[in-house]
C-alpha cells in the first residue's frame, strides 16, 4: 500500500495579495517564496555570461557565419536531441549561414554520440565545423578523430561529463567542472538556444546583419522548440527552466509556433490555443521520439523544420503511425517484463532492490520506456536490456529519487573496471553496454550497489500531495487557476491532492478506466464528477464500495460545450470494504 506524504514549506513566505491563499500554499510547498519567482519574464532568464567555453564557441561560429565555413550539426535520436539540431539550423540559417546542415546518428547502427563511425560518415560532407547539440561531452575517441581529420569541434552538451573530457575546440556544458552558470539544469536544446542567443549578440556587435542586409532574428520566436525539448527530456524545471517553458507554451497558444509542433497537436487531437505542459511531455515528445526510437529522427527534424504546413502535416502523421508501432511493442514487452520479474520472484526472496531484465527479441529503442513502466511498479531502480548483437547487449535505466543512476554505474566501473563497455546518463535515467556473457554477472553486481545505497523505505512507493482541499476550492475556478498557475513539470509537479469522498455512482469505461459520480462527506449537495484512469478492476468487482480515498487533481472539462470539473484520480483505495 502507499504512504502518502503532504507536502509542506517552513520557510517564511512573501507574497502579495494577486496571489491566491491556494497559491501561495502551493507555490511555497515547492521553494517558491515570492512573486518573483513566478515571473517568467524573459529578462529574468540567467544570462549566459558565466556558460563556460562560450566565448570560445561564440568565436568559432562568429568565424564561421562571416566566412560562410560549412557546419554540421550532430544531434542525439530524442525530442531533445530533435529540437536542439532543428533550432540551430534554423537559426544558424536565420543568422545568414548558407553552409549548414544535420546529421543524426541512427541509434541500431551508430549508437548514441560522436562515435568515430560517425566523425567518418560526417566527413563525407566536408564540414569545417561539427557541432555537437545534445551529446558529445563524452565522446573522447570521436573528438581525436576530428582532430585528424582537421575538423573544429564545438561540443553543446548538458549530459553529467566524465573524469577526463575530449579535447575540443570548445566545450559548453553547464555541468563541467569550473562552469559558474546558475542552473544546471538546462536540457540539451537549452544550452544551444543559450549558445545561439551569445552568436546572435556578437554578430551584431560586428554589425553583420546591418552589412549583409539580413533581418536579425527574434531569438524568442525559437522557445516552442526550446519548451518542446526541455519538458520531454524531464530535466528539473528551476525557475530558469520555467521561464523558458513558460514563454514557449506561450507562443504555441498563439499559433507562433513551428507547423510541425501544431500539426502534431493536432493530429492528437489537441487544440494549440489550450496547450498545457503536459501536452508537450505526454502527446508531442513520444510521437516525437518514436521516431528515434523505432526508425529514423530525421523525420522528426524535418518535422520541425519543414515551414510549410501540409508537408509538416505529413510528416506528423508518419510520427503518429511510428508512435502507435511503438506503444503496441511497448505493451508486448512490458508484458513479459512483468512475467520475468514475477519469476524472479519465485526464485528469490526477496526481489532484487536493483532489477536487471532482458528477453530475446526486445527492442533497442522501446528498453527505456520498459525500464521506466517496472520501476513505476516495483518502485526501485531498474535496467533493461536489448541485444545489439550476438556478443552485446543495450542497456536503458530508470531510477528512484533516493539512487542517482549515473553514479551508481561509474562505481560499478571503477570497482568493476571489466564489465561495463561505456555508459552515461543523468541522476533519474541511464544507458549502458555490456557483453551479453556478463548480464548476470553485472545484475548481480548492480543489485549488491543498489542494497548498499538504498534502504528498504526507499523501495516503498510514496505519494506527494497538497494536503486536503476546502469545499469553497472544490469548483472550476480553482481548476483554471491551478492550470494557468504552472509551467508544472518535472521536480515543480502539478498540484495533487488527497480526500475522502463518498461514492453516487461509478461505471467501467474503454474496460480499464472507471468514470465516478462523488459527493463530499462534509456537504453531501457537493456532487462532482471523477475519473480513474487504469484502475484496479478487481476492486469494483468484489463489493460495493461506498467511500473511498483519494489523490487526485482538478481538472476543467469541457463536454458538448458544457464546462465543469473533474476529478482526475491517480490513487485510489477503498474505504470499509
Amino acid at each position: 500500500m502507499a504512504s502518502i506524504t503532504r507536502r509542506t514549506s517552513l520557510k517564511p513566505t512573501h507574497f502579495s495579495d494577486s496571489i491566491s491563499p491556494l497559491l501561495q500554499r502551493i507555490y511555497s510547498a515547492r521553494g517558491v517564496t515570492a512573486d518573483e519567482q513566478v515571473d517568467y519574464s524573459l529578462s529574468h532568464l540567467h544570462k549566459p555570461d558565466s556558460l563556460k567555453g562560450l566565448p570560445a564557441a561564440v568565436a568559432l561560429l562568429v568565424e564561421a557565419v562571416t566566412q560562410q565555413k560549412k557546419v554540421l550539426i550532430v544531434g542525439d535520436f530524442d525530442a531533445d536531441g530533435a529540437t536542439s539540431c532543428a533550432l540551430s539550423v534554423l537559426a544558424l540559417r536565420a543568422m545568414g549561414l548558407n553552409q549548414v546542415d544535420y546529421l543524426v546518428p541512427n541509434r541500431f547502427e551508430y549508437g548514441y554520440g560522436l562515435s568515430p563511425e560517425i566523425v567518418e560518415l560526417a566527413s563525407a560532407q566536408a564540414p569545417d565545423i561539427i557541432m555537437t547539440v545534445d551529446n558529445g561531452i563524452a565522446s573522447i575517441e570521436g573528438v581525436e578523430r576530428t582532430t585528424v581529420l582537421g575538423i573544429q569541434v564545438i561540443i553543446t552538451d548538458h549530459h553529467l561529463p566524465p573524469s577526463t573530457l575530449p579535447v575540443a575546440d570548445a566545450i559548453v556544458n553547464p555541468n563541467q567542472l569550473g562552469c559558474c552558470f546558475a542552473s544546471k539544469n538546462l536540457a540539451g536544446v537549452g544550452v544551444t538556444f543559450y549558445v545561439l542567443s551569445a552568436l546572435r549578440a556578437a554578430l551584431r556587435a560586428v554589425a553583420w546583419f546591418n552589412k549583409s542586409n539580413i533581418a536579425e532574428p527574434n531569438m524568442a520566436d525559437y522557445l516552442d522548440l526550446v519548451a518542446l525539448g526541455t519538458v520531454a527530456d524531464l530535466v528539473p524545471l528551476d525557475g530558469n527552466n520555467r521561464t523558458l517553458v513558460y514563454q514557449g507554451i506561450q507562443r504555441i497558444r498563439a499559433g507562433r509556433a513551428r507547423p510541425g509542433i501544431l500539426a502534431l497537436l493536432e493530429i492528437a487531437g489537441k487544440d494549440y490555443p489550450s496547450v498545457k505542459t503536459s501536452d508537450l511531455g505526454f502527446v508531442v515528445g513520444p510521437r516525437l521520439n518514436a521516431a528515434g526510437r523505432l526508425d529514423d529522427m530525421s523525420v522528426g527534424i524535418q518535422c520541425l523544420i519543414s515551414g510549410d504546413s501540409a508537408q509538416a502535416r505529413q510528416l506528423a502523421y508518419q510520427l503518429d503511425n511510428l508512435n502507435k508501432d511503438r506503444r503496441a511493442i511497448e505493451n508486448a514487452m512490458r508484458n513479459e517484463a512483468v512475467n520475468l520479474v514475477q519469476q524472479l520472484a519465485l526464485e528469490q526472496q526477496p526481489l532484487p532492490w536493483g532489477l536487471c531484465l532482458f528477453e530475446q527479441g526486445w527492442h533497442q529503442g522501446v528498453v527505456g520506456l520498459v525500464a521506466s513502466r517496472i520501476k513505476d511498479k516495483y518502485h526501485r531502480p531498474v535496467i533493461a536490456f536489448a541485444e545489439v548483437d550476438d556478443e552485446t547487449l543495450k542497456g536503458s535505466a530508470r531510477s528512484v529519487p533516493a539512487l542517482h543512476i549515473r553514479d551508481t554505474l561509474d562505481v560499478l566501473a571503477t570497482t568493476y573496471p571489466d564489465i561495463l563497455q561505456k555508459f552515461g546518463g543523468h541522476a533519474m535515467a541511464a544507458g549502458m553496454t555490456i557483453l551479453k556473457k556478463d548480464f548476470q554477472r553485472f545484475a548481480e553486481c548492480f543489485d549488491q550497489l543498489v542494497r548498499q545505497r538504498l534502504s528498504a523505505k526507499d523501495l516503498n512507493q510514496t505519494i506527494h500531495t497538497d494536503g486536503e482541499l476546502t469545499i469553497d476550492d472544490l469548483n472550476l475556478a480553482a481548476a483554471y487557476q491551478l492550470e494557468s498557475a504552472g509551467p508544472w513539470g518535472q521536480d515543480f509537479p502539478e498540484p495533487a491532492f488527497d480526500g475522502v469522498f463518498s461514492v453516487i455512482s461509478y461505471r467501467v469505461v474503454g474496460d480499464k478506466h472507471i468514470k465516478l459520480v462523488l459527493a463530499h462527506p462534509d456537504s453531501p449537495q457537493l456532487v462532482i464528477d471523477a475519473i480513474a484512469f487504469n484502475a484496479d478492476l478487481g476492486l469494483w468487482a468484489e463489493a460495493e464500495v461506498q467511500m473511498i480515498s483519494v489523490v487526485y487533481q482538478l481538472s476543467p472539462n469541457e463536454y458538448r460545450g458544457k464546462k465543469s470539473l473533474q476529478l482526475i484520480i491517480s490513487h485510489l483505495e477503498a474505504l470499509g470494504v
